[in-house]
């Protein structure tokens, strides 16, 4: 019935999509397994891809040959770069989106992709021969042959729907979960746990008083994600904000004795950064009110998603407390928000390719490794898809540094650190975050992203004559001289002191509260001289004069951190048989087996002590 697959992707969450269309683009025939065709790449929680961090993520995601920046700007209804006040390596791009037309963009994409399959149905176990992936069996007892498979579960391994009292089975709302793939995996020996998200109400945008909220508006130019040539938004829509209230506490506490939260029924663990509304109240009683923001699903659709009111209290008491938050008193409810727990498989059980490490060419990505998010999903799901393909073509696996990118970062922690709570990124997990802006995701990847057969020769062409253009722009710059005559005058208005004699451009750009923009207008010679480029060069010059020193010292500790990786282990070592190492060291790093001295030392709990003694062992 099933010819062989090279490639078999459990799953077409943003993950699975990710997995299906890298490995197929890359020439491997690849089947999609997704319970139900209908909600490929669905949205499960809110419209919106990016933000702070994530939004670096997807444009790495892009830059590699990746589809998830493509879609969304293809389908986003309002877009937002948020953090501009402060330094550009906090600058991070956030799109709300349009839900429907997401997954639509998703799933017509991947039937458009050469070597894609589909299959509906639920995949109840993998088939494994000799320690080694071989296949899948599905809930009809069908066996499907494949070469390598990649689970990308998301929340519905033995998914539990949480609503008050009332537990439901479920991955997602009005879904089934998956059953028997945890169980045979832990019979394989892996590591199971649970962990718990949520979700908040939706509501009819129609029953809702706009006028009472503030209005939030997007970009008035607004950019795009993808470097390739999508269209710029042409209209946006307008999201809102509102706040909670103290009597919309004192209503959410009359449903904590039916929480299942606070009365014990839910055991995993739940996201710290967005907790639901219920547990804000609780940890956070000082405050009398919290944010929510008022979010459309798409260009036409009524339904509303009401952001940072997550909960799982009872359904009357949602729809209660939700009317007496100011713009909310006719609110009408479409469904009640839950919560949701679901097993994962804490992800140091991983190589930093995705690969189990119990068995071969068996892959894990997305919600499966403890993470949250659609983009940290995405790029776990591009990964897997890369080295499950390099993996049976017998080619070098691809594995980004910390100092490469923001998902070398994610995928780094997850198997050194392992994660206790549903991993989200921060640009504060990255410690070369000026190096990983979302500005030069294209000039850091494009060209790894062409040698893996991702990125087209069109994205290769572009990015070189950005760097070009880039280096032509910031000799100009360095190398300009601008008279106290042309420049005081505007210097002053800006609170910046004037200059007594003449000084290169550069040189006034490093100033802390002058653009190039501003240079531009009040010399008309350096303005027609910046208007020859593409306004990308001029703010990639921009931010490389401005932070110069910055960027060099950050280039120089990343240099120092990569000799660490050129120490390579080769061989797996009974760390107990190393005496000076700590007890902690030896369980640690005997549970990881680090490939480098950099992986080693980047593990929780082997200290630099320990990495001293490990680099004498390996000496002798």
């Amino acid at each position: 019935m099933f010819p062989e697959y090279d490639i078999i992707v459990v799953g077409a969450g943003h993950a699975g999509c990710e997995a299906a269309a890298a490995a197929a683009k890359m020439g491997s025939k690849v089947l999609l397994a997704t319970m139900n065709m209908n909600t490929i790449a669905q949205m499960s929680c809110n419209p919106a891809m990016g933000g702070v961090a994530k939004g670096q993520i997807v444009r790495e995601v892009d830059a590699l040959g990746g589809m998830s920046g493509i879609i969304t700007d293809e389908t986003m209804i309002q877009f937002r770069m948020l953090n501009k006040s402060k330094g550009p390596a906090m600058w991070s791009p956030r799109a709300q989106s349009d839900r429907m037309r997401f997954a639509e963009a998703w799933r017509l994409s991947l039937e458009q992709t050469e070597n894609v399959d589909f299959w509906q149905e639920m995949v109840t176990a993998i088939e494994v021969e000799q320690g080694r992936a071989v296949g899948v069996r599905t809930s009809l007892g069908i066996t499907i042959c494949g070469k390598a498979v990649i689970l990308t579960n998301g929340t519905f391994l033995n998914g539990i729907i949480h609503i008050g009292e009332k537990q439901l089975g479920g991955g997602r709302s009005a879904e089934k979960s998956a059953k028997g793939l945890t169980e045979q995996l832990v019979s394989l020996g892996f590591e199971a746990g649970r962990m718990k998200t949520g979700t908040p109400p939706r509501v009819d945008g129609r029953s809702l008083d706009y006028s009472r909220m503030e209005e939030q508006f997007g970009d008035e130019n607004p950019s795009k994600f993808s470097y390739t040539e999508t269209t710029p938004l042409a209209k946006q829509r307008s999201c809102f904000i509102t706040y909670t209230n103290s009597d919309v506490h004192e209503i959410l506490k009359t449903g904590f004795e039916k929480s299942p939260m606070f009365q014990g029924r839910i055991q995993g663990l739940g996201p710290r950064y967005c907790p639901s509304i219920e547990d804000k109240i609780n940890r956070f009683a000082d405050r009398d009110r919290h944010q929510i923001f008022v979010e459309p699903e798409g260009w036409s659709t009524v339904e509303v998603y009401v952001n940072g009111f997550s909960s799982s209290l009872p359904e009357d008491v949602q729809l209660k407390a939700l009317r007496k938050i100011v713009g909310f008193e006719n609110a009408k409810m479409f469904r009640p928000g839950y919560a949701i727990e679901y097993d994962f498989f804490p992800p140091t059980q991983l190589n930093l390719t995705l690969e189990t490490k119990l068995v071969e060419n068996l892959y894990f990505a997305g919600q499966i490794n403890g993470t949250t998010g659609y983009e940290e999903a995405a790029c776990q799901g591009l990964m897997a898809g890369i080295n499950a393909h390099n993996k049976i073509n017998e080619k070098a696996p691809f594995i980004l540094k910390r100092s490469e990118a923001y998902i070398g970062v994610l995928i780094d922690d997850l198997v050194n650190k392992g994660t206790e709570e549903p991993y989200r990124m921060f640009t504060s997990r990255a410690e070369h975050r000026i190096l990983l802006r979302q500005d030069n995701a294209d000039i850091r990847l494009t060209r790894l992203g062409y040698e893996l057969g991702l990125a087209d020769e069109s994205r290769l062409k572009a990015v070189d004559k950005k760097i070009a253009e880039t280096a032509e722009i910031i000799a100009y710059l360095n190398n300009k001289p601008i008279e106290p005559g042309d420049i005081n005058s505007m210097l002053e208005s800006l609170g910046s002191a004037p200059i007594v004699e003449k000084q290169r451009a550069g040189q006034l750009i490093k100033r802390p509260n002058i653009e190039i923009q501003h240079i531009a207008e009040a010399v008309p010679a350096i303005k027609e001289y910046l208007s020859k480029f593409k306004a990308d060069s001029v703010e990639q010059a921009e931010i490389a004069v401005k932070y110069e020193s910055y960027i060099e010292k950050e280039n120089t500790m990343a240099a120092k951190m990569s000799e660490l990786e050129n120490y390579i282990i080769k061989d797996k070592i009974n760390y107990r048989n190393i005496p000076a190492l700590s007890a902690e060291a030896k369980e640690k790093l005997l549970k990881v087996q680090p490939e480098t001295i950099g992986q080693a030392s980047r593990i929780s709990g082997v200290s630099p002590a320990d990495i001293s003694v490990l680099m004498v062992y390996l000496g002798k």
